[in-house]
């Protein structure tokens, strides 16, 4: 895959810079470039980058800040446009594909290179925004339950961030279809509902 030139434009080169490593992120993956090549790809030298970024951490870290704020405003909008708690729930899980589909190099420096969601404050404040919109539908989903059969929120949340995240992985990547028969929505909408009716939130089929 050839990486468009993005360029250096508007006085912007920070910014310049985050965009050349989202392409080469998607592109070969968030520790297959160097900050030359991010530069390049920016349209300056070498030198120039370090006036904004540390190194090559420090630049994937600002591109996963910049995709936990748009993942967490997409969750946020999933979230508050539904009718009830468990159609909630339900577009957060759809939320985060269409995220992973449109937005793959902010996904990657997210979740796939390798930094902890606490390598700093504004990291982890970040990832906890994201992550507690997830948190929070399943709270509020949970509450059908009897409270001494409710799971912890942290816990169910997780349960369906690792299931949405192995959607990603496994049938998300690449041309549709070429990992499985089933479309990726399909298969985490099948996934969370056979989660739900194993904790009672969802009636058996028949």
């Amino acid at each position: 895959m050839t990486v468009p030139k993005r360029g250096y434009h508007h006085g912007n080169l920070r910014q310049a810079l985050v965009d050349a490593a989202l392409g080469l992120i998607e592109a070969k993956g968030p520790t297959g470039f160097t900050l030359s090549e991010a530069a390049r790809e920016a349209g300056v030298t070498p030198a120039a980058v370090y006036r904004h970024f540390e190194g090559r951490e420090d630049l994937i870290i600002e591109c996963a800040l910049q995709g936990h704020a748009i993942f967490a405003d997409l969750m946020e909008h999933a979230f508050a446009s539904q009718p009830s708690s468990l159609a909630a729930f339900e577009a957060t899980g759809r939320a985060y594909l269409a995220f992973a589909r449109r937005y793959p190099g902010h996904y990657m420096a997210m979740f796939e290179s390798g930094l902890s969601r606490n390598e700093t404050p504004d990291l982890a404040r970040a990832a906890a925004r994201s992550h507690a919109v997830l948190e929070k539908a399943a709270a509020a989903l949970s509450e059908r339950l009897p409270a001494d059969r409710r799971p912890p929120p942290a816990m169910f949340s997780a349960h369906i961030w690792a299931m949405s995240h192995g959607v990603v992985e496994l049938f998300s990547r690449g041309d549709p279809g070429a990992n499985a028969p089933f479309p990726p929505e399909d298969l985490l909408e099948a996934g969370i509902g056979i989660y739900l009716r194993g904790l009672g939130l969802l009636e058996a089929d028949g």
